[in-house]
């Protein structure tokens, strides 16, 4: 297919990817035979799941209940399970593209070998968009227990114009600065120490999550249930989206593609593994942090968990516990949604969507360096100057788009290319596909208008920037050129 249309719509296949069965329609490009380093193959099924963990819980049950209660009070039970279910959906979607498209590029590597470059672009922009924004939002989060921890260890707390951005009545949030450099250095060292790492933090925070609903089940009250849904139906719906901000962490699980063994298998295991485990902690935190405080309680309330179980024995060290778990938690959080950010631009940086420094790897730490170097300074820029509600519905609606788009993919596949091996198959084809578009859909019309208008200014600029930049530096338009010169 010849001219513009050819071009948005030209396919391809993750350099590397088995191909048996592939049609000819999409590209497979050959993997070079050189000296130029690439990522390395060393992480196990269970420290995968450990990242889909990690990158998920503490997202947001560490903070995110103080903006999600007062949106659909104590119905924001039937708000987690709907994120949850839109999630589940998805994540079976994502395990058969896994399962037969294993690549770092995740989602955005799926879209480009189902539905063309121009799809895939955008799902690129919206991963972007997701990983970058929702580290930044956990960073903010993570200066609530901080200054929490300092101040009940030791009576200090970084000044409150240092603690806040500015929309928020602050200069900068410096403490969510300092984390995004500390999982910066952490990058650095490499995939399989950033993965072990995370695997240890993660039984941290699930034992301190544990802790936390033991103590506020003690003062659990059934009355703070018996007006369930104040604002009814369409709470309930504003509150989904919200929440959706803390299972992104799940998508970093197939941005591993290059660095897992055995991806085809290992990794639909790590996602239906770490959904399971997410769902379980999420709901039981949930329940017991409702039941321990009344839902009035909850709104504009700082370091919320830690703020329930000291009211609940009424003694700081609960609270000091909690902060600490926090502390850590959140830290794996920033650390596994920057780890997917450079695994996503490092895919976009081989096809050549975006500059090639991004796909630039070190040949001492096999990891992209340039590139975690980009991503850490707009981290840190966008968790030091704004504040947390906005950041969280941004990278929900970010998510949502991606997720929608993979569930369209599993069906585009299957019909162009049904003869591909698929290690793991959607059960409930093609229903299953087919609801976790409708659903994805009506999480994100639940979103506040200004979140769906910014989220159309940064398309906007997205797809301008290929239209006048990554169409014509394509690694697919180079290979198109090169035939044509040769004919």
């Amino acid at each position: 297919m010849s001219g513009i249309r050819g071009q948005l719509t030209r396919r391809r296949m993750p350099a590397g990817v088995t191909t048996e069965g592939c049609p000819d329609s999409i590209v497979q490009v050959e993997v070079e035979e050189d000296d130029r380093p690439a990522l390395k193959r060393s992480m196990s099924t269970l420290q995968l799941t450990m990242i889909g963990v990690g990158g998920t819980v503490g997202t947001g049950i560490f903070f995110i209940l103080s903006e999600a209660v007062p949106e659909a009070g104590p119905a924001v039970l039937v708000s987690f399970l709907i994120a949850a279910a839109v999630a589940g959906l998805t994540v079976l979607c994502y395990a058969e593209l896994a399962s037969t498209i294993p690549s770092s590029g995740s989602s955005y590597s799926y879209t480009y070998a189902t539905m063309g470059e121009l799809a895939a672009f955008g799902v690129g922009a919206c991963l972007i968009l997701e990983y970058g924004v929702s580290a930044a939002a956990v960073a903010v989060g993570w200066s609530e227990y901080l200054n929490l921890l300092l101040d009940n260890l030791f009576g200090i707390r970084f000044p409150a114009e240092l603690s806040a951005a500015p929309d928020a009545g602050g200069v900068i949030n410096l403490p969510a600065v300092i984390l995004v450099l500390m999982c910066m250095a952490l990058l650095m060292r490499g995939a399989s120490e950033s993965a072990r790492a995370n695997a240890l933090m993660v039984f941290i925070k699930v034992g301190v999550l544990g802790v936390f609903a033991a103590i506020a089940f003690t003062g659990f009250n059934a009355d703070h249930f018996a007006n369930f849904a104040p604002e009814g139906f369409r709470g309930i719906s504003i509150a989904a989206g919200s929440l959706f901000f803390s299972f992104i962490g799940l998508d970093a699980v197939a941005t591993t593609g290059d660095e897992v063994k055995d991806p085809k298998k290992t990794i639909p295991r790590a996602l239906i593994f770490a959904l399971g485990i997410v769902t379980a902690v999420y709901l039981i935190v949930a329940l017991a942090a409702l039941g321990a405080q009344a839902p009035g309680d909850f709104e504009g309330q700082e370091a919320s968990l830690a703020s329930i179980v000291q009211g609940v024995v009424g003694s700081t060290w609960p609270g000091t516990l909690l902060a600490v778990g926090a502390v850590i938690s959140i830290f794996s959080v920033t650390l596994i949604c920057m780890y997917g950010q450079t695994r996503i631009l490092y895919s976009m940086g081989r096809d050549g969507l975006v500059p090639s420094v991004f796909a630039k790897v070190s040949p001492k730490r096999n990891v992209p360096l340039i590139n975690t170097f980009i991503v850490s300074g707009a981290v840190a820029t966008l968790a030091g100057m704004l504040p947390l509600g906005i950041l969280a519905d941004m990278t929900s609606i970010g998510t949502l788009a991606a997720f929608g788009l993979v569930s369209i993919g599993v069906m585009v596949l299957r019909k162009t290319a049904p003869d591909m091996h698929r290690g793991f198959k959607v059960p409930g084809y093609p229903v299953t596909p087919v609801l976790s578009v409708a659903a994805c859909i009506y999480v994100i019309s639940g979103l506040h208008i200004a979140t769906l208008q910014s989220f159309a200014v940064w398309m906007a600029i997205a797809l301008t920037f290929y239209f006048l930049w990554s169409r014509k530096h394509s690694e697919l338009a180079r290979l198109q050129r090169e035939a044509e010169y040769l004919h």
